[in-house]
């Protein structure tokens, strides 16, 4: 029988087993996808060691919002898909009971979007979330122009690299942020017009340097945390602060620049909104064909190694993102 990756207690990477699963038939409205790879995420750690941001049912939870694969069975009420279509999955709402961390899964037909053609599997498990994530925060909230200066804060990240080339699509001036001076080299390779090294420089100090005395026109900051009123600093006056992220779990503090827009962006709103997703997608295709976009992929694992592919993710310092091929 197919296999699915389950958790019965909050924990360690090592609470996550293998077991053996009937495959469920589609409702009227959904397809059963055969799963090729999955992406590891921040909330898939989050969710496991008992923080989520909802009630989890335990025991025998699953994990996984996002992943690629193959079109297995569709309802009959399903028009526009067939069975033998490459797609990806672009919401799990309900993951702890469907998620992604399995050889098969059933989805609204609505949470599919088709595959973009030059894609491999590795890289279109690696697309959806942190592509949609930026792409919403900077275009579809922040309204980022052409020519509009855009600090984005771990940038070394999935979401943070995504955003430097969608910055770039657009014709916007990516200014990524690091801890580290050492990935100031790869980010400068993947299309950062300047790197900030916080263990070097002032954040908003540089960020002025690299505008002209200015500022940010958007700060795009997935940390939050306590540092989060003098990241608020490197934006110009009217500005915009977009946060995508916790990666700092401690309480933030008060933005602190007058007449600063800010928007708490969650993606989950907006995966789930037809008209966003159809948008989301279009813009990817054109980014993706033209070779603008492209998602960067940290460490590949195998299903098997589910526990060691967790293991990696909470060292932090990726350099993209974690794909598990089933």
């Amino acid at each position: 029988m197919p296999r699915v990756v389950v958790f019965d207690e909050a924990g360690g990477p090592e609470v996550l087993r293998i077991v053996e699963e009937a495959v469920v038939e589609p409702a009227p409205d959904e397809v059963r996808v055969r799963i090729e790879a999955f992406a590891v995420n921040p909330l898939d750690e989050m969710v496991r060691a008992g923080h989520s941001p909802r009630p989890v049912r335990l025991p025998h939870a699953r994990l996984g919002v996002e992943g690629t694969g193959v079109i297995d069975a569709a309802g009959s009420a399903v028009t526009g898909l067939a069975v033998g279509d490459p797609v990806i999955i672009t919401a799990i709402p309900d993951f702890e009971t469907r998620g992604a961390y399995a050889e098969f899964t059933t989805v609204p037909a609505s949470h599919v979007t088709a595959r973009p053609a030059g894609l491999d599997v590795t890289d279109s498990a690696a697309l959806w979330v942190a592509y949609f994530t930026a792409y919403g925060a900077l275009v579809e909230k922040s309204g980022l122009r052409p020519a509009d200066h855009v600090l984005i804060t771990a940038a070394s990240g999935g979401v943070g690299r995504a955003a430097i080339q969608i910055a770039n699509m657009i014709g916007a001036v990516p200014l990524a942020v690091t801890r580290h001076t050492a990935k100031a080299e790869g980010l400068r390779a993947a299309g950062a017009a300047a790197v900030i090294a916080t263990d070097e420089d002032d954040v908003a100090e540089a960020t002025r340097r690299h505008t002209g005395g200015a500022g940010a026109d958007v700060i795009l900051d997935a940390v939050m945390g306590p540092g989060l009123a003098d990241l608020s600093l490197a934006a110009k006056m009217g500005g915009t602060l977009t946060t995508v992220g916790w990666l700092d779990s401690r309480p933030a503090s008060f933005p602190a620049k007058p007449s600063l827009t800010i928007h708490r962006y969650m993606a989950f709103a907006d995966l789930a909104d037809p008209a966003v997703t159809r948008r989301a997608a279009a813009f990817l295709n054109a980014g993706i064909r033209t070779g603008v976009l492209r998602p960067a992929v940290d460490r590949v694992f195998d299903l098997n190694d589910i526990v060691e592919a967790h293991r990696h993710l909470e060292k932090g310092d990726l350099t993209g993102k974690i794909v598990v091929t089933v």
